[in-house]
C-alpha cells in the first residue's frame, strides 16, 4: 500500500482525466507510476553501463560479437 500527496492542481487533473475516461485515479497512477520507473531503470542502467565503460570495464565489440557468433 502506498499514500501520496499530490497538490491540488495535480489532483485536479487526475480527478478530471479520470471522470472524462471512466477510468479510476488508481489507475492512471499506477499507470503513470510503472511507465516513469521504466524511465528511471533504463536511465541508471545506461549510466551504470556508461561508467563501466569509462573505467575499461566495457567488452570489445569483436569479442561480444564473437560470444554471440555473429563473427564476419
Amino acid at each position: 500500500m502506498l499514500a501520496v500527496r499530490l497538490s491540488e492542481q495535480t489532483e485536479g487533473r487526475l480527478e478530471a482525466l479520470a471522470a472524462r475516461t471512466g477510468r479510476s485515479k488508481t489507475f492512471y497512477a499506477q499507470a503513470a507510476i510503472e511507465a516513469h520507473l521504466d524511465d528511471l531503470e533504463d536511465f541508471y542502467l545506461a549510466e551504470d553501463r556508461l561508467r563501466d565503460f569509462r573505467e575499461g570495464d566495457a567488452i570489445p565489440l569483436s569479442a561480444l560479437k564473437a560470444e554471440l557468433g555473429l563473427d564476419d
